[in-house]
């Protein structure tokens, strides 16, 4: 087939055929575009024969659910066409009609001030006569062939309503030495060449008899290794000790609900988390522990009123690919307070967790999560502020900011940020808090027992470290082996 292909393109370019591009070529001839180019490809083969030149191209394409969104409308826009005009519709209404992912789409029909929440009733009525389902209108013009601005197929992108692939395609011409006829070039002189005189009609390919033999290598270290040793060697100067961390797969009742996550936070959903299909749920929990956690999610305790929902053992089943290493932290918690005696512990963690992310310049659906915990009596804010502050010392960082932040596990909570002298600005570095009574308590912990922990990524100071401004560059196809060879050792300095 493809050197049918090749003679295919050698005819039509004789007969005049003009290929400005390689897919519309093969729509025209009926082949597969993968075939017209690596047909291509061999026949640049031969030197001059041919001339290509590369372009991409973006195809923009809609998901299943943006299939459903052309026919049926966004979700905002079906939550604000399924409430009654008169007399409103609840959230657990909508949600029962139209799945988890009602909050989400509540929210932001909220915040185009679409609709409003009455507070007396709790009930959600229309703020406006009609509305104008902009990205439905969007979507239809992508199925039409029409195009969209960026700003807009961007947006529809992080919806999981469109995609999009860029390739590469193809413009091809005669070159100086074209012929319709393609001779093989011969790759050794031989006996018989020799013997016949043949050698003097025969093409050879070209031979470059001053190159040099191929160099030996070997292995090397990747930069995140080095950071991630200077990292461990921080900790273990503090005297922390190292958590087990190869359970890559989790439930979701340790990597949420034992944090006291809700279970209809919008990380649970599947545009944020990678779900297991085989085995699918996970059934073995420590059933007190369980029931505990049940209790103080439906109902609160320790001084909490809790979620006030219907808890769903199910959905605390599912097994999801570990979106952070707290999940861990949570299992060596909970071993902790089944000893009979509690004793001081200060564990850290440093492995890979996953999260359905956009990829872009700083962002990867799987990264690595430096953690840090420590658990003692009567803990305060003040404890965590002066242990960072030691931590972050010891990588030469000693301008910090600290910010108040928002936690579903930890109360306080607060956002590092330091002063980056490079980039005359401040950056943030991480997150931090102590652990909640609702998540501590129904493990067994001592009620003067306190939590604290923070936690920060491991590719963001590698970039920052070796001056790398897009993460793709750092992991992944893309990696430039040079770099890789060539990086420096590693010495965590501000």
């Amino acid at each position: 087939m493809s050197e049918a292909t090749q003679q295919r393109i050698l005819d039509d370019l004789h007969a005049g055929t003009v290929i400005a591009d390689t897919e519309q070529y093969a729509a025209n001839i009926q082949a597969d575009h993968q075939t017209v180019v690596g047909a291509m490809k061999s026949l640049e083969r031969y030197p001059e024969m041919i001339t290509t030149k590369p372009f991409d191209k973006t195809l923009v394409s809609l998901t299943e659910e943006g299939l459903v969104t052309v026919k049926e409308g966004t979700l905002d826009a079906r939550i604000f066409n399924g409430i009654d005009k008169t007399n409103g519709t609840t959230l657990a209404e909508l949600t029962a009609r139209f799945g988890p992912a009602t909050g989400q789409a509540q929210g932001r029909a909220m915040k185009n001030k679409w609709i409003r929440l009455d507070k007396a009733s709790g009930k959600l009525f229309r703020a406006v006569e009609t509305i104008v389902d902009e990205a439905q209108q969007q979507l239809a013009a992508i199925q039409a062939g029409q195009t969209v601005p960026d700003s807009a197929l961007a947006e529809l992108r992080k919806l999981k309503l469109a995609a999009s692939r860029t390739y590469t395609a193809y413009a091809i011409g005669k070159g100086d030495k074209f012929s319709t006829k393609i001779v093989k070039p011969e790759s050794d002189l031989t006996t018989a060449m020799l013997t016949k005189d043949a050698w003097r009609e025969v093409t050879f390919k070209d031979k470059n008899l001053k190159a040099l033999g191929a160099p030996t290598s070997g292995g090397y270290l990747h930069p995140l290794l080095k950071v991630r040793t200077q990292f461990r060697n921080i900790f273990l100067e503090m005297g922390f000790s190292e958590m087990p961390t190869n359970n890559f797969v989790e439930s979701s009742f340790w990597n949420f609900d034992a944090l006291f996550q809700p279970q209809q936070h919008p990380a649970r959903d599947s545009h944020d988390t990678f779900f297991i299909k085989d085995p699918s749920t996970s059934t073995q929990f420590p059933e007190d522990y369980l029931k505990r956690v049940h209790e103080i999610h439906e109902k609160g305790g320790y001084g909490s009123i809790g979620y006030r929902y219907d808890w769903s053992r199910a959905e605390a089943q599912k097994n999801i690919l570990r979106t952070h290493t707290t999940a861990v932290s949570t299992r060596m918690l909970y071993q902790l307070a089944q000893q009979k005696e509690f004793k001081p512990v200060k564990y850290f963690s440093i492995d890979r967790v996953f999260r359905n992310e956009a990829l872009d310049a700083t962002h990867l659906a799987e990264f690595h999560q430096i953690e840090g915990l420590v658990a003692d009596r009567n803990l305060t804010l003040g404890d965590l502020i002066g242990l960072l502050s030691q931590f972050f010392k010891k990588m030469g960082i000693e301008k910090l900011r600290f910010k108040p932040a928002f936690n579903p596990y930890t109360e306080p909570s607060m956002e590092v940020y330091s002063y980056h002298e490079g980039l005359k600005k401040w950056v943030e570095l991480g997150n931090s808090g102590i652990f909640r009574p609702e998540m501590l308590r129904p493990m067994g912990l001592p009620e003067d027992v306190s939590v604290i922990a923070w936690g920060l990524s491991l590719e963001r100071p590698t970039m920052i470290k070796y001056k790398i401004d897009n993460i793709r560059a750092l992991v992944g196809h893309k990696v430039d082996f040079n770099v890789i060879r060539s990086n420096p050792i590693c010495r965590l300095d501000h």
